[in-house]
């Protein structure tokens, strides 16, 4: 029953996503900047932030609620971190939107897992990077094999494991592994391509995309999996699309600004309480400059919605070029 609970209220956000379009379809919203890893290719992190107090993330909850925003996922740094998290997936229940989280899953225990049932949450994601852990990445298969058969046991929520290639990690086969194994414990699987320090795409070798292929076929359906821009990614190839960052996707910083995405912060850089559907209206029109070589899946992912409709209206050549000078990347 609360699968079936759950499938019903994802896939009604779903439906009206497509009916309208002045709402944000995704926010990702940041309750702690520090993180207990430190993975090299990751820019989201830092190790001294405090988390941010519960009321501040109560009222930017409820704004997302006023500005109709269909899924919330709490992100970092690392959200477990954060003591109050559990009030914070309450309050996002309340506000009638779906409740998701992206951790590392190392603080995961059976007992927090429970509480994670009991705060609502629905969707949750760990990205696994290796069999192994290394220099680059902590977040292995090795350490976090024991979590995830907590989850298996525990969880109400739905589980997605994203396993992936690029971006230094020296075994490609190494996402098989994961991805059979979050299969076997009746997880979901994906694969993602590590974006480059400036959240642009790199191309795959040979045998990067063989194993990116092999992924793909073992990949089971649901919204996560909607991912064919990656193909051209992974032959580095641009892709041709209409981002609707800050209007569809929105990205809300520990310091309550909403920006385009993790990859691109600076732009519009407007406090999350003083957005309004006119910002929505104006970013859902506007053309992105670091779109064609973006990797950032959700919002490829969330802007499929609107694929189909509202072409871009491109800013004026001297409005693109300041725009981009403003497209700050956050180190």
């Amino acid at each position: 029953m609360v699968a079936l609970s759950r499938g019903v209220h994802g896939w009604s956000k779903i439906a009206w996503g497509f009916l309208a379009t002045d709402h944000p379809l995704l926010a990702h919203l940041i309750p702690m900047r520090r993180c207990n890893l430190a993975c090299e290719y990751c820019n989201e992190y830092d190790d001294f932030s405090k988390p941010v107090p519960l009321e501040l993330m109560f009222k930017r909850v409820d704004k997302l609620g006023e500005l109709g925003t269909s899924v919330v996922t709490i992100s970092g740094g690392e959200p477990l971190l954060h003591p109050e998290l559990d009030d914070i997936i309450s309050r996002i229940r309340k506000n009638r939107s779906v409740a998701g989280m992206i951790t590392n899953g190392y603080l995961l225990m059976p007992d927090r897992i429970e509480r994670l049932n009991k705060a609502g949450l629905e969707w949750l994601q760990i990205s696994i990077d290796n069999v192994n852990p290394d220099e680059v990445s902590k977040k292995s298969l090795k350490v976090l094999d024991k979590k995830l058969q907590m989850l298996a046991e525990c969880a109400d929520f739905h589980v997605n494991i994203n396993s992936v290639v690029g971006g230094g990690v020296h075994n490609p086969q190494d996402a098989l592994t994961i991805g059979k194994r979050a299969l076997e414990l009746g997880f979901s699987s994906t694969i993602g391509i590590i974006h480059d320090g400036d959240g642009q795409l790199q191309p795959l070798g040979d045998e990067e995309r063989r194993v990116y292929h092999e992924m793909k076929n073992l990949e089971r359906r649901s919204f996560s999996r909607i991912n064919s821009f990656q193909d051209n990614i992974a032959l580095g190839k641009p892709n041709q699309w209409r981002c609707r960052a800050g209007a569809r996707y929105l990205y809300i910083c520990e310091d309550g600004l909403v920006h385009y995405c993790s990859q691109q912060r600076g732009y519009p850089a407007i406090p999350l309480e003083k957005y309004t559907i006119e910002d929505i209206r104006r970013e859902y029109l506007t053309e992105k400059p670091c779109a064609p070589h973006c990797t950032v899946s959700c919002v490829h992912q969330v802007s499929i919605f609107d694929a189909w409709r509202a072409p871009q209206k491109p800013a004026p050549v001297a409005t693109q070029e300041s725009r981009a000078s403003e497209l700050v990347q956050i180190e």
